[in-house]
């Protein structure tokens, strides 16, 4: 499935329930910061287990959750998701360009 399939079964799921009606973008917003708190959680008091690989069926569904809200946060605003990553993408490579940026956790104001 493409990520173009997925928005599309996204919006059909939304629409199919009349759930639009409550999709604005303040509480879109506050549902994906939500789902990205529940993200958070799976690794909640994993001690030195950064991956915990036992939770990673949950990982993903918290992960589509996230995924989900901000394909409704785009269609609210009328945002090309894909073209604004694509576009966010490029932007970041020239803060970051990889000659100086490889193998450096730095913020791109101090490379």
């Amino acid at each position: 499935m493409t990520f173009e399939d997925a928005a599309e079964k996204a919006i059909a799921f939304r629409d199919e329930r009349d759930w639009a009606q409550f999709h604005n973008p303040k509480d879109l917003a506050i549902s994906i910061s939500l789902e990205a708190s529940e993200l958070l959680e799976v690794f909640q008091w994993s001690g030195s287990d950064l991956e915990v690989p036992a939770k990673a069926d949950r990982a993903r569904e918290e992960l589509a959750d996230v995924a989900i809200y901000c394909i409704y946060m785009a269609d609210a605003l009328g945002i090309d998701l894909a073209s604004a990553v694509s576009d966010k993408l490029d932007d970041n490579s020239r803060k970051y360009p990889a000659d100086k940026a490889r193998g450096n956790a730095r913020k791109y104001t101090e490379i």
